[in-house]
């Protein structure tokens, strides 16, 4: 978004990542805020803002562990804040199918064209449901040089949840495609 913050960019009216807390807030409980920079304007949308207690930013698995460390719940939801249509039945359907398989870990997965156009289901990792006790785990995956969530989910009995819109997971990574997402 050359240089913006992303989260503060706005969508149908109001900054992306209130937008997607609102969303997300009606699908769990206490929520927080994983925020790197402009951490006042953040605190305004009324939860806690943590930044990443990862030094050399390590990507999404950074807001992974900081999250987990301030998680007072047994599971922690994850989502970016620059998907602002994701299920509003997300939650819901992560949990039931990781209690039904079992799992440590659920992850959405969504249609999308492979690079020959044939649509395929592909994880959508950074939409995770995750046990609070995966902390250690996690915390040694990235202190040794691991950045990606799908090598890190690998080492647990994980499970994929499979949403048929692949729209619900479009993201902008700039201006024109959050204005594409505009309602």
């Amino acid at each position: 978004m050359g240089g913006l913050d992303k989260g503060l960019q706005l969508f149908d009216g109001v900054p992306l990542a209130l937008h997607t807390l609102r969303r997300l807030q009606l699908q769990v409980g206490p929520s927080m805020l994983n925020a790197n920079r402009n951490e006042d304007q953040y605190r305004g949308f009324g939860v806690p803002v943590f930044a990443d207690t990862v030094p050399d930013y390590a990507g999404p698995l950074a807001g992974f562990i900081t999250a987990l460390q301030h998680c007072d719940t047994p599971y922690l939801m994850t989502v970016p804040c620059d998907t602002p249509l994701f299920p509003t039945d997300l939650v819901t359907r992560l949990a039931q199918a990781l209690v039904d398989a079992g799992a440590d870990v659920a992850l959405a997965s969504a249609p999308e064209p492979d690079a020959h156009g044939v649509w395929v289901s592909r994880s959508q990792p950074v939409f995770c449901l995750m046990a609070q006790r995966l902390l250690p785990s996690l915390t040694g995956f990235v202190a040794g040089g691991g950045r990606k969530i799908d090598a890190w989910t690998a080492l647990h009995k994980s499970v994929l949840v499979p949403f048929d819109d692949a729209g619900a997971f479009a993201n902008a990574n700039t201006l024109a495609q959050l204005q594409a997402l505009q309602p």
